[in-house]
Parts: structure tokens; sequence; C-alpha cells
């Protein structure tokens, strides 16, 4: 085997602890503020902490590894993520785990868009690039579900610090893994884009606090309101000042395909948990472990369908196939009642495998153009933007479905119905357009 194809195992351990961190802590957080001695209004922060750093960051984070050298800076980001983790672990206050969670989206800002244009360089030829696109993508996919079955057992047969000292012997390992790795150059004559760092870090920051704001103030308040209207203008200014990264038009219609494709995937993942724990009994960990069906799904979608058809078919009829499947899945959810009988095998089932096999399909396909026909020079950039679309669209699909749930009663499969039937209509929009 060339040594150069390790890059992949490398690239995707780092992009599962990028992933990973984004949902595990989410199960142990009742039990690390019984620890601390958080306040109910202070704990959301272990979470958002991290998904401000993360994804404010993102495209800073993309212009430094162009310039220091996709490599390096994927070494420097890796241990910088272990050392955040490790302080995470051992954290003895609230403000101590918060500035470690955050430490983590700093290192993981880096991290990530380093790791993509590195599979971008190595790998160039059609059947290798979707081979490891499709891998890489698969773990993104899983990620997430593992991140919650992972949170639940090892805070109920560990401690909920080894969420968190988890990710050290495995960002650790990745980093001795950095050697074969093939080295590059660092951009030529970069310099630093202060107006495109300043108006991407705004923008993603008021829109993603604005998320978080609005599931305690609501939608309709002046702050949420405000906060929204600034992130989208800023965020507007930041694409006109990139036109050279967003005014592709293929690109720009990868980036907008996963950012609807998480929108509606992180909502349904917590309307799941929701229905699982509340409607049919299920623990967090049994709940967690649901999702598994969801990640294996992803996994063979990616790998086996998307990995296997790249340079076969054209990348957008992967992403419209993938898009339909996921919205075919949502769909199944529009026929669960409170009284479904067999509600696990008949409907939940036959949506998981469905919503994965979609998002597993999306992925490689929106992954590899949102990277294609970038320049040296832009290939960091691009590749932040793409995970910046992704974290985008997880903070929106998670808080506009939660705040639904929260300011109900109780939770009702209308809420589902309606969710489902909204998201439905998003995807058919979608692929109307791109057809």
């Amino acid at each position: 085997m060339e040594i150069r194809r390790l890059t992949l195992p490398v690239v995707s351990a780092a992009q599962l602890l990028v992933v990973l961190d984004g949902t595990i802590v989410n199960i142990a957080l009742p039990s690390a503020q019984r620890a601390l001695g958080m306040t109910d209004a202070s704990r959301q922060w272990a979470i958002t902490a991290y998904a401000l750093a993360f994804g404010g960051l993102l495209l800073i984070g993309g212009r430094i590894s162009g310039a220091l050298g996709h490599r390096r800076a994927f070494g420097i980001g890796l241990a910088g993520f272990a050392a955040a983790s490790a302080l995470g672990g051992a954290a003895g206050t609230p403000g101590t785990l918060f500035t470690a969670r955050a430490l983590q989206g700093v290192f993981a800002a880096v991290l990530a868009p380093a790791g993509l244009a590195l599979l971008s360089t190595t790998f160039t030829g059609t059947r290798e690039r979707g081979r490891a696109f499709g891998v890489f993508a698969a773990v993104g996919a899983a990620g997430s579900a593992v991140g919650l079955v992972a949170g639940g057992l090892l805070t109920e047969y560990a401690s909920w610090r080894w969420c968190l000292y988890l990710n050290v012997p495995v960002a650790l390992l990745a980093l001795l893994g950095t050697v074969f790795v093939p080295k590059d150059r660092p951009v030529s004559g970069w310099r630093f884009d202060v107006t495109g760092a300043l108006l991407s870090t705004g923008g993603f920051v008021a829109v993603v606090y604005a998320c978080a704001e609005a599931e305690s103030r609501g939608w309709g308040s002046p702050v949420v309101l405000g906060l929204l209207a600034a992130g989208v203008l800023l965020l507007a200014a930041f694409v006109g000042v990139e036109r050279k990264t967003f005014w592709h038009r293929t690109r720009g219609g990868a980036f907008l395909a996963i950012t609807l494709m998480f929108v509606a995937m992180f909502g349904c993942y917590l309307f799941l948990s929701y229905y699982t724990q509340h409607e049919l009994g299920y623990t967090p960990v049994q709940a967690g472990l649901t999702l598994i069906v969801n990640a294996l799904a992803a996994l063979a979608g990616a790998t086996l369908i998307a990995g296997r058809l790249h340079g076969r078919v054209r990348p957008g009829m992967l992403i419209r196939a993938g898009l339909l499947a996921a919205a075919a899945g949502l769909f199944v959810l529009t026929w669960l009642t409170p009284d479904s009988p067999h509600a696990l095998p008949l409907y939940l089932l036959p949506a998981l495998v469905l919503t994965g096999l979609g998002l597993g399909c999306v992925l490689p396909p929106t992954a590899i153009l949102a990277t294609a026909a970038a320049a040296p020079d832009q290939l960091g950039a691009a590749s932040a933007s793409y995970h910046a679309c992704q974290q985008l669209g997880a903070a929106l699909g998670t808080a506009l479905l939660n705040t639904v749930v929260t300011s109900a009663a109780e939770l009702t499969v209308a809420v589902g119905i309606l969710l489902a039937a909204a998201l439905l209509h998003t995807f058919l929009t979608l692929e109307r357009k791109t057809a």
C-alpha cells in the first residue's frame, strides 16, 4: 500500500473527533452540571461554546491552513484539540469547562478545513477520490450518532469526564500518523483577509447565538430578530467579499444542498430523540443506539453507493437522489401517531434507513464539488466554507425544532408531522431547482 493512502485513516480520525464532540457532551451534560454546580441558565454554554468557536472561526481557520500549509495546520489542530480535551476532562469549575470547550472549537476550526484540503490534494484520481471522500463522508455522517451513544455509555458506566478524555488518545494517534501525510507548501503571497474574517465570524456567531437564544426568548423576541438580521446581513456581505469562493455555480449548489440537508437531519435527530424517549419510553442510551441504524445506512450510502458511482454518474444526480431518499424517509414519519403500533419496525427503522442512505449519497459529492476547481490559495477557504455550511444547517435545524417542542405543552406527533412535511417541501423544491 502506498504510504500516502494512510492519509485517509488519519484525516478520518480527525473528522470523527470534530463531529463526535458536537454531540458526545449532550447526554453527559446533566452529570457534568451536578458535578460542577452549573446553573440551568449557564449549562448550555458547554454545548454553545464549542459550536460558536468552531463555526465562527472556520473560515479564518481555512485561511490559516493555507498560510501554514495544510499538513502543518492539521498537526497543530490535533495537538491543540487534545490539550483542550484534557483540560475539559479535568475541569473543576464551570468556567474551566466552558473555556476548554471553546478551545476545542478553536482548534477544530483549523483541523477540519485542513483535513478536507489534504484529501483533495492527496487523492486526485477519479476512483481513489471517490473512495476517499466516501469514507470521509461516512465517518462524518456516523459521528453524530456515535457521539450520542458513546456519551450515554461513558456517562452511565464510567464518568462524564471520559467524554472529553476519550479525545486525547485518538488525537495523539492521528498526530503520530501525520508523518505519513504528504507534505504540502504554504500558499505563497498569502495575506490575512481582515474584512472577510470579521464578516464571517460576526455573521456566523450572530445566527447561531440567535438560534440558541430563541429556545428561551422565542423567535419573536427583538433580541433574536435583531441577531438574525445582523447575522444574515454580515454573511451576505461576506459572500460578496469572497465572491471567488462562493460565486461558482457548482460550488454554491453544493453549499446550499449540504446546508439544507443538515437543517433537515439535525431537526430529525432531535425529533427522534424526543419521540423515542417520551413516547416509546427509551432510555437515553437506547435512543442513541436507535440512531446507529441511521449511521450504518449513511455508511453504506457514502461508501457502497456514492463512493463507487463517483466518476460514473454526475454528482448532481447523486445529490438529487440523496435528497429524495431523505425526503421519503421524513415522509414516513408523517404517518406516526401517539398510538402507532410497532412504531420502531414499521416507521422509525424505514425512516432511519432512508434518511441515512440519503445523507450518505449527498455528503461525498457535495464535499468533492465544494473543493473542485478551487485554486491552491482558495482551497482552505472552500473547505472551511463547506464545514461552515454544515454547522449552520445543524444549528438552524436543532434550534428550529427545539423551539417548537419546548414551546408546546407536551411533545405531540403533530410536531413531527409538520416538521417532516415542511422539510419534504424544502427537499422537493431544491430538487426541482437543481433538476
